[in-house]
């Protein structure tokens, strides 16, 4: 059986990972210069930039002499940008910065003249279920996806939206290997035939790879290794055509037929394609990395902030119809910048990740700026702030409001007057204040050697040893770890908190209006470490609720799978985990958990193990007892490790998973009404 083969030449484009985004910069020079002038020369006929423009604009900033020449090919169909500004990772953003990805980056690639686009996540680390809804809300039909997909064809409907399953994923580096032409074919023929299993008459083929460029002599090659797919072996031979992603999908999805009950349903060879409506992060075919949620844990928490109170600035400012916007903007580019799979998921080198918190660092001055400005200028913003229970400051303590801390600084009112410069002589007392809560809910709190429990839920705390990398947690085998032993407790009576001392650290713990907060403070000196609160509920945990893309989702567990039990043998397998993403809550048996930048939940058996902190040591570990492939380079990155202070903050409290916003709002105010 003849199969056409409809390629596509293509980089994987990461601005940071194993190298510093400024490194990778010069590298991506050498390769889109190549990549224009077979474009130019009609070397090659198309080449898809990645889903993104973030690349092109990152070379355009050095060579912005070729920014014509670049319109041209756009608008001719031969290069292929966005939507995205940037490939983020799905699971450890929100809602608001994917969508302000999806609209920044449309903008730019339309404003170059792009017309079509792909929901291209090729690399990214399992998908969510919230995807599809979301690229359709901006008119994007077409989505691509690898990882995490289960035993699927190429073709699947994932909840709605026509999708192609990159069977052998977007790495495909055969032309470049140093291989003879037979050689190369037969790699080729062993990659394809696993692809037509899943296909009808046409196979997806991309070729490229990570900072990959365009070998020069590429279509000779492939006229070459034609030659020899087209004798049939195993039942198929194959012509390789170079082209585009989307004429892919006009063939694969082009037969719309009628079922039985006169509804239109998507065929292939007249077989009804599968719909999907659940998320994708299935590991038994490819890896979905899932330590990536945990790695370098105070990346997540600078995240959440940062999100949280640019949120807060860019509609405080837009309900006062002040002007920001510019700024905004471009504190969104950092942001967006920031959540790229390798920075977000925290396995590059220590040197990106510093940089990484560089942009936190500005995202939040920006934010926190725009905010005590318009409180400064404008009595509605500033009762606003106060009535909302968001932090703000004042240089004295107000009736009504609670000192979250104290400092020495300057009063808001003199570093926001243009008038006005501060002096040595104003510098003084300066409170962090926050709106008194009413009510605090009453609490029997009981407290024994190794469990702390709170109106009947107990909670204790619990670290093992983790001998994997910042892509995979790597237990030792049956590992149970310890608990922490809880030494003292002793009131803290201005902040009506109790500070309760551990043989792990110190905890802080605090009721607001309808939680019980915990503030965890201590300085790490483990390296190879994780970290976990364990919250024990009645029954087993064989279901759990979760937000999403600020949705809730329902997840279904095995509280009995412990991954400490089961490592793999057989190469290139990833063994099945218990750990699972989130935004800011995930509850179970009515008891719901908050958190501050905290985003990676366990399962295990009646419990909900929320990480606090995974300290490893190398990017990607040869020796992983639950990956046996690597998964990227083994660089060591002690920075990983999070040595000295850490912090780690979340809430409980007993609701239902509709209500879950009302609780989120208590830890992170809105400072707009009903926003």
């Amino acid at each position: 059986m003849k199969k056409t083969v409809i390629a596509y030449l293509h980089t994987h484009w990461d601005r940071e990972w194993y190298r510093e985004f400024e490194v990778f910069r010069l590298r991506l020079l050498r390769v889109f210069d190549n990549v224009l002038e077979m474009l130019e020369t009609g070397k090659i006929p198309s080449f898809y930039f990645d889903g993104q423009v973030a690349a092109l604009l990152d070379y355009l900033e050095i060579r912005p002499e070729k920014e014509q020449l670049v319109r041209k090919f756009i608008k001719e169909k031969k290069l292929f940008i966005g939507p995205f500004y940037c490939l983020i990772d799905e699971y450890l953003t929100d809602r608001t910065v994917f969508e302000k990805n999806i609209e920044i980056g449309l903008k730019i690639a339309k404003d170059f003249g792009c017309e079509d686009f792909i929901g291209y996540f090729a690399d990214t680390f399992g998908h969510s279920k919230n995807i599809p809804p979301i690229m359709q809300k901006y008119g994007i039909d077409k989505i691509m996806v690898w990882r995490g997909v289960p035993d699927l064809p190429s073709e699947f409907i994932f909840n709605g939206v026509n999708t192609v399953n990159m069977v052998r994923g977007y790495f495909m580096d055969t032309f470049s290997a140093p291989k003879s032409i037979e050689e190369k074919a037969e790699d080729l023929r062993s990659n394809l035939d696993k692809i037509a299993a899943k296909s009808g008459d046409y196979v997806l083929l991309p070729i490229g790879a990570d900072h990959l460029g365009v070998e020069p002599d590429i279509a000779e090659q492939i006229k070459k290794v034609n030659k020899i797919l087209k004798k049939e072996k195993n039942g198929f031979s194959y012509e390789i055509k170079l082209s585009d992603p989307f004429e892919y999908f006009r063939y694969a999805f082009s037969e719309i037929a009628l079922n039985g009950e006169g509804k239109h349903i998507r065929v292939i060879d007249s077989k009804e394609i599968p719909e999907w409506n659940d998320e994708l992060r299935d590991n038994s075919k490819t890896f979905i990395l899932p330590g990536c949620y945990s790695a370098r844990m105070r990346l997540k928490q600078y995240r959440a902030e940062a999100s949280y109170k640019l949120e807060q600035a860019d509609k405080l400012q837009k309900h006062l119809n002040a002007n920001y916007d510019g700024i905004i903007k471009y504190a969104y580019k950092l942001l967006i910048q920031n959540q790229a799979h390798d920075s977000i998921c925290g396995c590059s080198t220590d040197a990106v990740h510093l940089e990484n918190y560089t942009r936190y660092e500005k995202i939040l001055q920006i934010a926190n700026t725009i905010i005590e400005e318009l409180g400064f200028t404008s009595p509605e913003a500033a009762k606003l702030i106060k009535n909302s229970g968001y932090k703000f400051l004042a240089t004295e303590s107000e009736k009504g409001f609670d000192t979250v801390a104290m400092f020495k600084g300057f009063d808001s009112k003199i570093l926001n007057d243009t008038q006005k410069i501060p002096v040595t002589e104003d510098y003084r007392d300066i409170f962090v204040l926050r709106k008194t809560f009413d009510y605090k809910p009453e609490v029997n709190m009981d407290i024994s050697a190794d469990r702390i429990t709170l109106n009947g839920i107990g909670i204790s705390f619990v670290r093992c040893k983790d001998f994997g990398d910042t892509y995979n947690f790597g237990p030792l085998r049956n590992d149970s770890g310890e608990n922490a032993q809880f030494l003292e407790i002793t009131k803290i009576e201005e902040q009506d908190a109790f500070l309760i001392k551990s043989t792990f650290f110190d905890i802080i713990l605090r009721r607001t209006q309808s939680l019980v907060n915990f503030r965890i403070e201590w300085n790490n000196q483990f390296c190879d470490m994780l970290w976990q609160a364990k919250i024990m509920l009645p029954n087993p945990v064989t279901k759990t609720f979760s937000e999403d893309m600020n949705t809730i989702i329902e997840r279904t567990f095995d509280p009995y799978y412990d991954i400490r039990r089961h490592f793999p043998q057989t190469k290139g397998i990833e063994t099945r985990t218990n750990f699972a993403p989130m935004q800011r809550y995930v509850g179970a048996q009515g008891v719901g958990i908050i958190t501050k930048g905290l985003t990676e939940y366990e399962v295990n058996e009646n419990s909900i193990l929320i990480t606090l902190l995974r300290s490893t040591g190398m990017i990607s570990n040869p020796k992983n007892t639950t990956r046996t492939t690597p998964a990227g380079p083994p660089i060591e990155v002690p920075g990983a490790q999070q040595l000295g202070f850490n912090r780690a903050e979340f809430a409980i409290g007993t609701f239902e998973p509709d209500d879950y916003l009302k609780y989120v709002h208590e830890i992170y105010p809105q400072i707009v009404p009903n926003a």
